[in-house]
């Protein structure tokens, strides 16, 4: 009997020691799959839960975020919630030591596109010089921000750019729009526009107006002027010569 339970006993410690040298013994990246997956399981779960509270909305995805909450993106909004979806935050996450705006480059990012697979004949292009640097631009024809931009521009040597019309601003915008895209030269009469203030006269012609606002809408254009450069970074606003400058160079 005693020579039983010594046996069993050392059973017992055999399959322990065993244990525990197969976890000492366990790769890294199993451990890391392993985490990784015990998060995927956390964030699937604040979908469910989020979807059962909010009447199944449109949830693109949803991740666990660096600062304690989960992030749920509808479609092209974020919002964020707590893992046990008691509160939800809708509205701009801000970085308070480093000012960054949170919702922001995460919007970026997630509406990152490669540059080469811009639809460009939604688009029309001037070059200038040799043409060898490259950036896109949705603009709006009464964008006022848009001209301003337009002039730093012209003074920018050797670049191409495509101009991806956006008429969101006003009914006026669409219009703008249409004349200009039937106009021979679609470049010249934008820039007439833009810079000049020379009003296009009426062209009528086919003008695909609904997929350009879809696509603005698909890559999260909130406003205008938004500035695509060749290596897939994206920036909103005017932002000066010199700023282009050392993007284009980067």
């Amino acid at each position: 009997m005693f020579n039983r339970f010594f046996m069993n006993m050392s059973w017992v410690v055999v399959s322990l020691w065993s244990t525990a040298v197969l976890a000492q013994a366990t790769p890294p990246a199993v451990a890391a799959a392993a985490a990784v997956s015990a998060e995927e399981a956390k964030a699937a779960a604040v979908k469910k839960l989020f979807a059962e509270r909010f009447n199944n909305p449109p949830i693109v995805g949803v991740r666990s975020t660096p600062y304690g909450l989960y992030e749920v993106q509808l479609g092209s909004d974020l919002v964020y919630t707590d893992e046990k979806v008691n509160f939800v935050l809708d509205g701009t996450l801000i970085d308070a030591k480093t000012r960054r705006d949170i919702t922001r480059e995460r919007q970026d990012e997630l509406a990152k596109l490669p540059f080469e697979q811009l639809p460009f004949e939604l688009s029309f292009k001037q070059v200038r010089g040799d043409g060898s640097r490259k950036l896109a631009i949705f603009e709006d024809p009464n964008c006022g921000y848009c001209k301003t931009l337009r002039k730093s521009l012209g003074e920018i040597d050797n670049l191409t750019v495509y101009t991806f019309p956006y008429p969101i601003l006003s009914p006026d915008s669409t219009q703008k729009v249409k004349n200009i895209w039937c106009a021979k030269d679609r470049g010249e009469a934008w820039d007439a526009w833009m810079l000049k203030g020379v009003v296009p006269p009426n062209v009528d012609c086919e003008v695909p107006v609904d997929k350009m606002v879809a696509l603005g809408q698909k890559l999260m254009v909130r406003g205008t002027p938004a500035i695509f450069f060749a290596d897939g970074s994206r920036v909103g606003g005017a932002i000066p010569k010199e700023e282009i400058e050392k993007r284009l160079k980067q």
